[in-house]
């Protein structure tokens, strides 16, 4: 087993173990598991983004063909995701921690439709689990598979890449808005509201 690949392991499964909790979040139905889960994927996410910043670093500082130069090459293709994790996901898991802290105190308080709406929009999984396949690519490849071996398997590759991410974006898009459908107040008709003083 290559050196750079026992390094880039324990990197990619911490950002697939924080992309699939953060799919799992919008599914938890009590305000005390949310807030611990949303406690595990904030752990992770910091992790994995405290791991990725110091291997690209190294790899920036270390001019050569080195085990962490080839660790970091491995994740270049996961850099631009991660930063969009760092700015975007980083501040909403957060707070949907914080709102799900205010609930927690009761073991059995549901967690609200507008909480789990927050913990389904996009910008909260789906950039986690894009860091997570990005990964993907540098261990096959420090592993002996290098898929971007060829024109015709790099094509395919970046294809079949941009289209897993795609649709888990449209899944999460139509999660967070089924989601906030039901956070929003039911409005009574107006025929019954109309009605409703007439009765006796």
């Amino acid at each position: 087993m290559d050196e750079h690949l026992i390094v880039l392991l324990p990197v990619a499964g911490v950002w697939l173990a924080a992309g699939f909790l953060a799919d799992r979040l919008p599914r938890l139905d009590r305000a005390r598991t949310l807030h611990r889960r949303t406690g595990w994927v904030l752990a992770l996410t910091l992790t994995g983004l405290g791991l990725t910043a110091g291997l690209l670093a190294a790899g920036l500082q270390s001019a050569g063909t080195g085990t962490v130069d080839r660790a970091a090459a491995g994740l270049a293709l996961a850099a631009p995701s991660a930063l969009i994790v760092a700015v975007c996901t980083v501040r909403r898991v957060r707070r949907l921690r914080t709102g799900a802290g205010a609930l927690a105190t009761a073991p059995h308080a549901p967690a609200p439709h507008g909480l789990r709406a927050a913990a389904a929009h996009p910008l909260v999984g789906l950039p986690l689990q894009g860091t997570g396949l990005a990964t993907v690519p540098g261990v096959l490849s420090a592993s002996g598979l290098d898929i971007f071996a060829g024109p015709g398997t790099t094509g395919a590759a970046v294809t079949v890449g941009a289209l897993g991410v795609a649709a888990i974006g449209v899944r999460h898009a139509l999660r967070h808005s089924r989601l906030a459908e039901r956070a929003l107040p039911q409005q009574q008709p107006a025929s019954s509201r109309v009605a409703g003083p007439l009765h006796v």
